[in-house]
């Protein structure tokens, strides 16, 4: 593959805005890291119009995927793991050309993992899995099972992404795999969740009750990056926390990790006269500092 690809990636690689060109070949019959392409062609460029731009190829029965990438957008998958196969075509794929060491230093920086870049990942996975808890909650209690089922099969999705985060590592496609190693009571978890011969609703019902422990006893770590922003002042508005820079990736879960933070006495609340009587502001504040790592 690599050789009929060649024409394609030399021409990529003779650009000088390009930083590095990777190739990805199907493994198996049945390849999710290449969308069923024998082969997909990643090309790493320093500015680019689109952020992301995909072109597909078909030669002598094969076909192959061409995808063309800014180093912003690069950086931003990586992040928030917002395009989780990134990480394996990273580590995996074979270099092709390498502008200056750049996957050389790049792999590097995925090893290394900033305790910074750590809190602030899993302070994101942390909203989503609150997310998904409450809502399959309010389903189990409403009796809709299946519904609830899949809510906590994400919440847990979601709690296996933490425990690999906080361990120092990058979660990877088949996260279940990595946390069998990392953290076996996760993992039993969920385990006992889809192999269990009680009824569903007995598992739910176990379940909820394990992960409500667990996702507490994560709280500080899931709430590290919020509460160091609170901490620049002594009272917030939640709209004041909306419109600030470190959280802007949090907009879509804020609003249940700040309430639940308040019931978890992390955070409190402050009444804030309005023109209306009786009718109050929120102000959030800072009920327990959160130690930091390093």
């Amino acid at each position: 593959m690599e050789n009929l690809l060649r024409p394609i990636y030399q021409e990529r690689a003779s650009r000088p805005d390009t930083l590095a060109v990777m190739i990805i070949e199907r493994r198996n019959q049945t390849s999710s890291a290449t969308d069923n392409f024998d082969a997909a062609l990643l090309v790493i460029v320093n500015n680019a119009e689109d952020p992301v731009f995909v072109k597909h190829y078909e030669f002598n029965g094969k076909t192959a995927s061409l995808h063309i990438i800014s180093v912003k957008q690069l950086q931003e998958w990586i992040l928030l793991g917002t395009n989780r196969r990134i990480i394996d075509w990273i580590l995996n794929g074979k270099v092709l050309f390498d502008r200056n060491e750049f996957i050389v230093k790049l792999i590097e920086q995925l090893n290394t993992f900033p305790f910074s870049e750590r809190k602030l990942k899993i302070g994101l996975e942390y909203g989503k899995l609150i997310r998904r808890y409450i809502e399959g909650k309010a389903f189990f209690e409403d009796g809709q099972l299946l519904d609830a089922y899949n809510s906590i099969v994400h919440a847990l999705h979601h709690l296996a992404r933490i425990e690999v985060i906080d361990k120092g590592f990058h979660p990877e496609v088949t996260v279940w795999n990595q946390v069998r190693h990392m953290e076996p009571q996760v993992y039993k978890l969920y385990k006992e969740l889809i192999e269990s011969n009680e009824s569903l609703h007995k598992r739910l019902e176990l379940l909820f009750l394990a992960s409500d422990f667990l996702i507490h006893s994560k709280a500080e770590i899931g709430a590290a990056h919020i509460l160091d922003v609170m901490d620049e002042k002594k009272t917030w508005q939640f709209a004041e926390l909306l419109k600030h820079p470190d959280l802007k990736y949090f907009t879509a879960d804020l609003g249940v990790i700040i309430e639940f933070l308040t019931e978890k006495d992390l955070v409190g609340v402050k009444e804030i006269e309005t023109k209306g009587q009786k009718i109050f502001h929120r102000g959030y504040f800072i009920k327990k500092s959160v130690d930091s790592k390093s």
